[in-house]
């Protein structure tokens, strides 16, 4: 099967919407359980210039998203953070693996990005390892980063430079 990767729209928001109300969406993610609609549609409508939102889609079915944001502070506009969902179905099919070539495509041809920067739930073994063979490296650790299941759990920070290579200790 092949993935079709292109720019998110207002008319995606229920799709978005059924990639965070699946269970593996939303434990590796910073989204709570059982998003509304109307949450999607809004963040759909309203996404600002520095922000691209991709989508993901399997036999014409959304299945997965990607949300590269482009740092505003001056000092940092080489910067641009990531943020990826993808359906519990769809899993191991290549739509992170899309995604993520679409969007450092997109940060090292287009937008002149120099980093590319992520956290990852320290747990999240499968996306640890899609974010390594893309040049991400564990630059730190963050003990207790969110609140999940009841208890806090630690989230890596990764950094991918625009060379491919990461500078960052392996841990």
């Amino acid at each position: 099967m092949d993935v079709e990767i292109r720019r998110a729209e207002p008319s995606d928001a229920r799709g978005v919407k059924d990639i965070y109300d699946c269970r593996s969406a939303y434990e590796t993610t910073l989204q709570l359980p059982h998003p509304s609609i109307a949450l999607w549609e809004k963040r759909l409508a309203s996404t600002p210039d520095n922000v691209y939102m991709y989508v993901a889609l399997l036999d014409g079915e959304i299945v997965g998203t990607l949300g590269l944001e482009v740092c505003q502070n001056p000092r940092r506009r080489h910067v641009g953070s990531l943020g990826m969902g993808v359906k519990d179905k769809a899993q191991g099919s290549g739509v992170g693996t899309a995604l993520l070539s679409t969007a450092i495509d997109l940060a090292d041809n287009w937008l002149a990005l120099r980093r590319l920067e992520l956290t990852v739930y320290v747990d999240n073994k499968r996306a640890i390892e899609l974010y390594k063979r893309f040049g991400f490296g564990i630059e730190g650790e963050a003990k207790d980063f969110a609140f999940r299941g009841g208890e806090y759990v630690g989230a890596f920070y990764m950094a991918r430079l625009g060379d491919g290579q990461h500078r960052a200790t392996e841990q």
